[in-house]
C-alpha cells in the first residue's frame, strides 16, 4: 500500500497551527485542532482539484469524520510527535485497551507501556525508525497487548506520517485493530493441520485431490512419503502409474479413466514399486464432489498403507490351509474310531435292549444330527434327562455346552430370571446383572425338565424364544438373539393340562415337533436283569465292595415289582443293597419294595384309569369350545391336534355324547 503523507500548506491557505492543543478529557470524543488542520488540509487538495471552496465542505466532512470514529471498532489515533502528544484518540480504545482514554492523553507512553513483555523491544524499535523517516514511511505491525485484567490481546497497528513543509514527520495518525479471534483461529488451524499430519503419518493414510479436468493433483505430506517421492516433484497420474505394480497397471489404468468418464467413487486395492525395489499394499477410496469455483467434477480421497495386513493375511491363509489339511486328516481318523466305538455302544448310560427302549434310541439317533425341538415324555425316573444328553452329544452342537434346568425346582417368581437373565435394579434384590440360562447355552442344547410347571408370563417368553429366536432380559430392552437348540421333558399331561388352560397349545405344538415318549420300567421288564448287572458293577466300583452276583431269589423279587419310580427308583435299590452288602452275592430286603407281587398291575390299572379320565376332560373341553363341532378347521380334531378320525374313535371308545355340545 502506498503511504499517505500530508504535505505542509500552500501559500493563502490555513495554516496549521504551530502548538495544537491536546484534546482534554472533557473534550474526548470529539476532533481536536489537530484534527481538524489535518482534515483542512486534506479538504482543500481535494477542493482545488474539484474547484470548491473548503468552506464548504469543511465542516460536514468533520462531522462525518467524527461520527465514523466513535462508531468503528478499531481504534483511530493522531499524535503530535514534537512534542509528543495524543491529538486523538477515538472511544474503542477502552474497550481494546481497557484503560480509559484520558489516561492515554496524560500519558501518551502508555500504549508501548502495555505491550507484551515479549514483543516490547521489536514494537518500539519498527515505531523510532518509523517516526525517524526510514525507507519504510507506513507503519504495518502485529504485537499483543496486556491489559490491566491480565487478559492477552493481539493488535494490528497501521499508521501514515504527517509531514510538514519542509518533509519532516510533524504528526501521525494511524488504526489499531483487534485481531485476537482472527489469531486464535489462526492458532487453532494450525494445529488441527499438525493433528492431521501427525493421524496421517502415525496412520499410514495420505490424501489426494484430484481435478480429471485438468489434470491437477494435490498430494499431502504423508501420500509424498508413502510414494516416496520428494517434495518439490509435481504429482501426476502419470506418475502414480509408472510406481504402480505391472501386474495392477491395467487395473489402475481403468480406474482412472472410467473416473474421468462416469465421476464415480472408487475402492482400490493395487501395489506400487518403491526405488528400492520393495513392494507396497495399497488400498485407495475416493468420491468425487463438486467444486463451484472449477464448476468441474473433483475426487477426494485416501491413500492407506497396508503392506502389513496384506502380509499378514498372506501368512493366516497359509497357516489355515495347514491347519485344515491337519484338520481333514484328523477328521478321517475320527470317523474310524466313532466307528468302532460306535458298534460298542451308541448310548453309553442308556442300557437295555427291549422293543420300546429301541424303539426310543432309534428315535434318538434320527433326530440327534437335526436342529428339530425335541419333547420327551414319560413317567419320573425313566431316563429322560440321559435320552436329552444323547440327543446333544450326538449332534452338531456337541461341543458346545449343555445347560440342564428343572422348571419346578425354581421358585415362579424366579423362573424368568434363572431362564433369560436380569438388569441390574429390574426388581428388588436385583444388585447386579445376571446372564440367563439361555445366554449361558448360547450354540449348545439348553434342557427344560418338567417343562409343565412354568407359570403363564414365562410360556410366552419361552414361546418368543421358539418362534423369534430372540429374548430380552428382565428389566431390559434390548434384544438378544438365541442361537440355542430347546430340548423339553415333563412326566404330566400336557394335553389335559391345555384343557385346564393351565399351559398354552401354541407352545405345545412349537415343544412337540419331535415327540418321545420314554417306556417305564414295567413296560420293559426284560431290560431289569441288565440294569441290575450295570448298577452293581458300577456301585461296587464305586464303593470299593466285592459284589460280583444276584441271588436267582433276589432277581425274581426285583422282576415281580411294578418300580413306580422306575430306573432311578431300581438305581437307589440297588445303591443301598451295595452300601450294606457284607458277601460277594446281593441281596434285597423285601421291605424295600413297598408292593413287591400283585402290586403292578393295580399301578397299571390306575395309571391307564387316570390317563382316560384326562383324555375325555381334554376331549369334553375342545367339543365345548366348538360346540361339538369334531372335524373342520375349527373342529375339535384340529384344536386337539390329531386326524378326526382317531378323535371320533376316541369319544366312542370314552361314551362322550356330541349332541350334548351342540348350540340350540
Amino acid at each position: 500500500m502506498r503511504s499517505t503523507v500530508l504535505k505542509g500548506v500552500r501559500r493563502g491557505e490555513r495554516p496549521m497551527p504551530e502548538h495544537p492543543a491536546c484534546m482534554t478529557p472533557a473534550g474526548a470524543g470529539t476532533p481536536g485542532p489537530r484534527v481538524r488542520s489535518a482534515v483542512s488540509t486534506l479538504i482543500h487538495e481535494v477542493s482545488k482539484d474539484f474547484l470548491l471552496e473548503p468552506e464548504m465542505v469543511l465542516p460536514a466532512v468533520e462531522e462525518r469524520i467524527r461520527v465514523l470514529a466513535d462508531a468503528v471498532p478499531d481504534v483511530l489515533w493522531i499524535i503530535d510527535l514534537s512534542p509528543e502528544k495524543v491529538v486523538y484518540c477515538s472511544p474503542s480504545f477502552e474497550r481494546l485497551w481497557g484503560l480509559p482514554v484520558e489516561a492515554l492523553y496524560r500519558n501518551p507512553r502508555l500504549w508501548a507501556e502495555t505491550i507484551h513483555p515479549e514483543d516490547r523491544d521489536r514494537v518500539w524499535d519498527s515505531f523510532q525508525r518509523w517516526i525517524a523517516g526510514e525507507p519504510v514511511d507506513y507503519l504495518d505491525v502485529q504485537f499483543r497487548i496486556r491489559r490491566p485484567d491480565g487478559e492477552v490481546r493481539w493488535i494490528h497497528e497501521r499508521g501514515v506520517l504527517i509531514l510538514d513543509e519542509r518533509g519532516r514527520p510533524r504528526a501521525a495518525g494511524g488504526i489499531s485493530s483487534d485481531m485476537t479471534e482472527s489469531r486464535k483461529t489462526e492458532v487453532e488451524l494450525r494445529r488441527s493441520e499438525a493433528w492431521l499430519a501427525e493421524a496421517q503419518r502415525l496412520s499410514l493414510t495420505g490424501s489426494f485431490g484430484w481435478r480429471p479436468g485438468s489434470g491437477e493433483l494435490f498430494w499431502s505430506d504423508e501420500t509424498y512419503r508413502l510414494f516416496d517421492v520428494d517434495r518439490a516433484t509435481q504429482p501426476t497420474m502419470e506418475l502414480v502409474l509408472q510406481r504402480t505394480h505391472p501386474d495392477d497397471r491395467v487395473l489402475v489404468q481403468e480406474t482412472i479413466e472410467r473416473a474421468k468418464r462416469d465421476a464415480w467413487a472408487w475402492d482400490l486395492m493395487h501395489r506400487i514399486m518403491m526405488p528400492d525395489g520393495s513392494m507396497k499394499h495399497l488400498h485407495v477410496v475416493a468420491h468425487r464432489t463438486r467444486s463451484e469455483e472449477a464448476a468441474s467434477t473433483e475426487y477426494v480421497g485416501a491413500v492407506m498403507d497396508v503392506t502389513a495386513a496384506s502380509e499378514s493375511r498372506r501368512a493366516l491363509e497359509a497357516a489355515y490351509r495347514d491347519i485344515q489339511t491337519l484338520k481333514d486328516r484328523l477328521q478321517k481318523e475320527n470317523v474310524i474310531l466313532k466307528e468302532e466305538l460306535d458298534k460298542t455302544s451308541m448310548f453309553e448310560e442308556i442300557v437295555g435292549r427291549s422293543a420300546p427302549l429301541q424303539r426310543v434310541l432309534s428315535c434318538v439317533s434320527k433326530v440327534a444330527p437335526t436342529q428339530s425341538t425335541v419333547l420327551i415324555t414319560g413317567e419320573t425316573g425313566t431316563g429322560k434327562e440321559l435320552v436329552a444328553r444323547a440327543i446333544h452329544k450326538h449332534s452338531r452342537r456337541s461341543g458346545r455346552i449343555f445347560v440342564t434346568v428343572n422348571c419346578s425346582a425354581i421358585p415362579p417368581t424366579l423362573v424368568g430370571s434363572e431362564l433369560f437373565g436380569h438388569e441390574r435394579g429390574a426388581f428388588t434384590g436385583a444388585l447386579q446383572r445376571r446372564i440367563g440360562r439361555f445366554e449361558l447355552a448360547e450354540g449348545g442344547t439348553i434342557f427344560l425338565d418338567e417343562i409343565g410347571d412354568l407359570p403363564a408370563e414365562t410360556q410366552i417368553a419361552l414361546l418368543r424364544v421358539l418362534q423369534e429366536r430372540e429374548f430380552e432380559r428382565i428389566g431390559g430392552g434390548r434384544s438378544i438373539p438365541a442361537d440355542v437348540r430347546v430340548i423339553a421333558a415333563t412326566n404330566s399331561d400336557l394335553e389335559a393340562a391345555i384343557a385346564r388352560h393351565e399351559f398354552r397349545a401354541d407352545l405345545f405344538y412349537r415343544l412337540n415337533v419331535v415327540p418321545i415318549a420314554m417306556p417305564s420300567l414295567r413296560d420293559r421288564r426284560d431290560d431289569i436283569p441288565l440294569l441290575v448287572e450295570y448298577f452293581v458293577e458300577r456301585f461296587s466300583r464305586k464303593l470299593g465292595k466285592s459284589v460280583r452276583g444276584v441271588s436267582r431269589k433276589c432277581m425274581d423279587l426285583l422282576l415281580s415289582y411294578s418300580w413306580p419310580g422306575n430306573v432311578r427308583e431300581l438305581q437307589n435299590v440297588i445303591e443301598r443293597a451295595i452300601t450294606l452288602a457284607e458277601s460277594e452275592t446281593l441281596t434285597i430286603d423285601a421291605r424295600w419294595l413297598a408292593h413287591p407281587t400283585a402290586d403292578a398291575d393295580r399301578t397299571d390299572e390306575r395309571f391307564a384309569a387316570r390317563r382316560s379320565a384326562q383324555e375325555k376332560s381334554m376331549i369334553e373341553a375342545a367339543l365345548t369350545e366348538t360346540l361339538g363341532r369334531v372335524s373342520g378347521r375349527h373342529g375339535a380334531a384340529a384344536r386337539l391336534g390329531m386326524p378326526a378320525s382317531t378323535l371320533e374313535s376316541k369319544i366312542r371308545s370314552l361314551g362322550i355324547d356330541k349332541g350334548c355340545f351342540h348350540s340350540a
